[in-house]
């Protein structure tokens, strides 16, 4: 097979740069390389031009049989080391397939989805929140793998953090909201949980198969593993689609019926689901404030008020 020359697209090393600094732009000089000796090493055909994420280079291929599937690419850090080992415990039931994987450099082989056909061309954003529900009602019911990351050690990191994410807020009610979300992670911080968390599961996320693929109807993809309580789950599923949320004319109403759906699917007790989604309000606030932002999402300040009965 002649050497394949792969492209990494501008887009992704600005990303890679903007977000990694050094090691992204070693990275990104490092795919060409690493992506030309996996071709070769698989026996893979390049089969269309190249996607990317923020830091993700994906390649579609052809395996030598010449069924289709794409070569994943990114940087190995706490978020992405797990991310074979979930797939594997999952083993495509409610997730993309796993089909080889490279531990030197975190590469995988995935089975290909239809990137065009995503939760978010549902229409019916209730119907497409409870096939969301649905996946992480099934990816949740597993434990997690020795070694993976603790929603423990995450909770405590917050809860030292939030101090200074608070006094970076400009508005005091969303100080005094933030200290609220901080008071509920507490409340859940001695029950975290022990499940395997995607951690990334929103609309966007989860993609159909193939056309005339044995599978789905609908598989995630992404995850960023962690292993946790479900209830840390849910805010993506509550703050995506958010055009859909305005459009009913009474957010407060619109957050609570999606929270009380997935509730419902995830069979989660309210009281601990509410406290672990607070948290995920709280983590957001904290890597805003560590960027320099001085107040809260406006999406996520209304689903903790519509969560909070404020």
């Amino acid at each position: 097979m002649s050497p394949v020359s792969v492209v990494v697209p501008s887009a992704l090393a600005t990303s890679l740069d903007e977000f990694c600094g050094a090691q992204g732009r070693a990275w990104a000089e490092r795919l060409p390389a690493l992506a030309g000796e996996l071709l070769e090493r698989w026996g893979l055909r390049p089969d269309g031009p190249p996607a990317h994420g923020v830091v993700a280079l994906v390649l579609p291929v052809l395996r030598a049989d010449g069924s289709p599937a794409v070569l994943k690419l990114q940087p190995v850090d706490e978020e992405t080391v797990g991310e074979p080992a979930a797939l594997r415990v999952w083993d495509g039931r409610g997730a993309v397939r796993l089909l080889d994987h490279d531990p030197a450099s975190g590469s995988m082989l995935l089975e290909r989805l239809d990137a065009g056909r995503s939760l978010l061309d549902v229409e019916d954003d209730l119907a497409a929140l409870r096939i969301l529900a649905e996946l992480l009602q099934s990816l949740t019911s597993h434990q997690a793998m020795p070694g993976l990351r603790q929603l423990s050690d995450l909770a405590d990191e917050l809860l030292s953090e939030a101090p200074e994410a608070s006094a970076a807020l400009t508005d005091p009610d969303e100080r005094r909201l933030l200290a609220d979300c901080a008071a509920a992670l507490r409340e859940v911080r001695a029950e975290p949980g022990g499940q395997l968390l995607h951690w990334d599961l929103h609309y966007g996320n989860v993609l159909a198969p193939l056309s005339g693929a044995d599978r789905g109807p609908w598989l995630a993809i992404d995850p960023k593993p962690l292993a946790g309580h479900p209830g840390f789950e849910l805010l993506p599923a509550l703050r995506n689609r958010w055009h859909d949320v305005v459009a009913g004319g009474n957010v407060r109403r619109a957050v609570r019926r999606r929270f009380d759906v997935l509730l419902e699917v995830m069979e989660l007790d309210r009281t601990a689901a509410m406290g672990w989604t607070l948290a995920r309000v709280l983590q957001n606030a904290v890597w805003l404030a560590e960027e320099g932002e001085t107040a809260l999402d406006p999406a996520q300040r209304a689903v903790a008020e519509a969560l909070l009965g404020r």
